[in-house]
């Protein structure tokens, strides 16, 4: 059959709509914005004083039991060089309780750190201007949301970074903090984490962070960097699963799918390299959040632990079960479990 040549008349087929074109965006200056979370609302790290005596009155039963249990579990890891990584929700750095984290980190409790595309954003903006946390609602309705040019531009800096170094975004966010000499560098958990050569892995959602909407914005760098961070974290879980423990704080989706999946990827290896497909894994996991949530339960406490080594879940606000957590981990005494 002869194919009709086209006739040049305008076809009356739909079309694909464009893509809006962001260099139309109109951003501002981050001085300009008012932020719900600034330095003076930080965390102060307790010593490990009278935990010990706080943790021995609990009761033995349900939770009381089972935080004491996890905790020695943790302590019993890093007594064998075993990682204690914590995945993270952007909420634990917008409560303030970055001090926190960056303090274990310090006393190398916490081996490393894992957060979505925000946790880099109120990272950066902690660092840089010692404050963080738009309204959302009041810049929604006038569109000015997460329209804020610098921390945009530092962002894409760090993307830009990371593809001329070859290395994930949580090390090129880190490393530029300390290169530009950021005021609150101190409260960065990932320029601590670049000090301390730490792996510290971010995993992008395209569209899912205020610096999509920007024009400088590269998907293509931001998922070439994620999927860095996503091979450096299976790199994580290998270690882990003989052992170790993961803790998740506060991702009810996108940390725990990750995680899953890299854990996947540890224990195909793994099980290729010995020549058989049982699931030996010894991991040690835990979910903190404010509510029960499906993907958390199931693929962070249930599914890597099943038959093998344990989940746990505990329930409570992030900004007094954190430092609750904290506390045990530094003040209780381990003890052979």
């Amino acid at each position: 059959m002869e194919r009709k040549k086209p006739t040049g008349k305008s076809s009356n087929k739909a079309e694909y709509p464009k893509p809006i074109d962001l260099s139309k965006v109109t951003t501002r200056p981050i001085r300009t914005r008012a932020n719900k979370v600034k330095l003076s609302d930080m965390a102060t790290p307790l010593s490990a004083s009278g935990a010990q005596r706080f943790f021995d009155s609990l009761p033995n039963q349900l939770k009381g039991a089972d935080l004491r249990r996890f905790i020695s579990l943790a302590q019993t890891a890093r007594a064998k060089g075993l990682p204690f990584h914590w995945m993270m929700g952007a909420h634990v750095i917008k409560v303030g309780l970055s001090p926190i984290v960056i303090d274990l980190m310090k006393r190398k409790i916490i081996t490393g750190v894992s957060f979505n595309g925000a946790g880099v954003i109120h990272d950066l903006e902690l660092a840089f201007w010692g404050g963080t946390s738009e309204d959302v609602q009041s810049g929604l309705n006038d569109g000015s949301f997460g329209m804020a040019k610098e921390t945009a531009d530092l962002f894409c800096g760090a993307l830009e970074l990371s593809g001329e170094k070859g290395c994930g975004l949580g090390q090129a966010a880190g490393e530029l903090i300390r290169a530009k000499k950021a005021p609150n560098a101190r409260l960065s958990i990932l320029a601590e984490a670049a000090r301390l050569r730490m792996p510290a892995t971010i995993h992008v959602g395209i569209g899912t962070d205020i610096v999509a909407q920007h024009p400088s914005f590269s998907g293509a760098l931001a998922g070439e960097s994620s999927h860095h961070d996503f091979r450096l974290l299976a790199t994580v879980a290998q270690s882990a699963d003989r052992g170790g423990v993961f803790v998740n704080i506060g991702s009810t989706s996108l940390l725990p799918e990750v995680f899953l999946k890299a854990l996947t990827v540890a224990r195909n290896i793994e099980r290729s390299s010995k020549g058989g497909s049982k699931n030996t894994g010894k991991i040690v996991t835990a979910n903190f959040d404010m509510i029960r949530s499906y993907r958390p339960t199931q693929n962070v406490v249930q599914r890597p632990t099943q038959k093998t080594g344990a989940g746990f879940e505990f329930i409570g606000h992030h900004e007094i079960m954190v430092p609750l957590l904290a506390w045990g981990l530094k003040g209780m005494q381990k003890k052979k479990l």
